[in-house]
């Protein structure tokens, strides 16, 4: 399993699929089955705040003199960061 920050949002996502997949069987140990569950809230995390960017950058979108749409680009302060969800499943 490969860091989280490196996998993209559909990839963080599949795999937190199988991972529910897994924990749903209930074919683990506890042992194995509480490794699964840290490794799938970090899945969570991730893709949440990746949600989270998206959003804010939709947000960004402002209209133009031309009546159309432009981005505004924005980036988070360190102060701005989205807060961990408390439960993310």
């Amino acid at each position: 399993m490969g860091e989280v920050e490196n996998l993209s949002f559909e990839q963080a996502f599949g795999e937190l699929e199988g991972l529910v997949r897994q924990l749903e069987a209930g074919d683990l140990s506890l042992d194995e089955a509480m490794a699964v569950f840290e490794r799938g809230t970090a899945l969570a995390a991730a893709c949440n705040a990746r949600l989270d960017a998206a959003e804010l950058k939709v947000r960004q979108l402002v209209p133009d003199a031309a009546g159309g749409l432009a981005t505004n680009d924005y980036t988070l302060s360190p102060l701005e960061e989205p807060a961990a969800p408390d439960d993310p499943f």
